[in-house]
């Protein structure tokens, strides 16, 4: 019984949604500090503070969604809908997560950084307690949590986010957050109506307004390398090169929510879609390549 329960709680934390606390290295990575041991030990630890608040934010969120997390054809096999964790153990694990999120701010450098993990944290919980029953407001909530992330890691790292990369976070964060919602509104047609704000949604709305946020990142991200002050800050004029990834992996993320109609989860897409896993890696590489190892 206590093994059952034990993968329940990890299952409770969602480890595998840590991979969207890697945008707190964005700042660090884009900053030319992955060479300074300081600036980088202060990015892994904002890192590990973040993956910690995230977990107690799914802890919170899915004890206040458990009873309608059951009538779910797949969230009711989350741990708490089906028993495997209970209510109490849930809310233990929960704070404790929290506060070893907590423990972890005097120890990261920048006083950002605090602000950062407080507003998350705030933010969250004000999601998780009836902001998220909100259409719209739901979405600039989840964005919004992206954006503190990249301010937390340049605090955290002592770099000075750039208003294009706080406005490319933001804006990728709602195409992910209306190709959800898309997903939500499928299940929906089928008689599972996963969250009251899909009552402001519709797919004629969601699917403009993907099609709106694609065309906006591409071309914020084209001005972004075309940009003269970034390219004196990074000294090549070559990074327009890597727009080739983002232009593919927009392309191919519309390919599997418009056609293969699977985009419930960002983070299972970029988990198991080769796709997707080769234009992240060879977005990076060539960012490398060009930021980095050519100088």
């Amino acid at each position: 019984m206590i093994p059952q329960t034990a993968k329940g709680l990890v299952r409770l934390a969602r480890p595998h949604q840590y991979v969207k606390n890697l945008f707190v290295l964005l700042p660090l990575f884009f900053g030319w500090k992955l060479g300074d041991a300081q600036a980088l030990a202060g990015a892994l630890k904002a890192f590990a503070a973040f993956c910690l608040a995230a977990s107690a934010v799914y802890v919170f969120n899915d004890l206040r969604d458990a009873p309608q997390d059951a009538r779910h054809p797949v969230k009711r096999q989350r741990p708490l809908p089906s028993g495997q964790v209970t209510p109490s153990q849930a809310r233990l694990f929960g704070a404790a997560l929290a506060l070893a999120a907590l423990a972890l701010v005097p120890m990261v450098p920048g006083a950002g950084f605090t602000a950062a993990l407080l507003a998350y944290l705030a933010i969250n919980g004000a999601y998780s307690l009836g902001l998220k029953h909100y259409a719209i407001v739901d979405l600039l909530c989840i964005a919004l949590g992206f954006v503190l992330r990249i301010f937390a890691g340049g605090a955290a790292s002592g770099v000075e986010p750039s208003h294009w990369i706080v406005i490319m976070t933001f804006l990728l964060a709602l195409f992910l957050g209306l190709a959800k919602r898309r997903d939500d509104l499928l299940l929906a047609e089928d008689g599972v109506h996963a969250r009251k704000s899909l009552d402001g949604y519709s797919l004629e709305f969601v699917n403009l307004s993907m099609a709106v946020m694609a065309g906006v990142v591409i071309v914020s991200y084209i001005l972004y390398t075309l940009s003269p002050d970034v390219m004196a800050k990074h000294g090549t004029d070559r990074l327009y090169l890597t727009g080739l990834w983002v232009v593919a992996g927009i392309l191919r993320y519309m390919q599997i929510t418009f056609v293969e109609a699977r985009s419930g989860s960002p983070t299972q897409v970029l988990l198991r879609d080769p796709f997707i896993q080769v234009c992240i890696a060879a977005w990076v590489a060539s960012c490398y390549l060009i930021l980095y190892a050519s100088r």
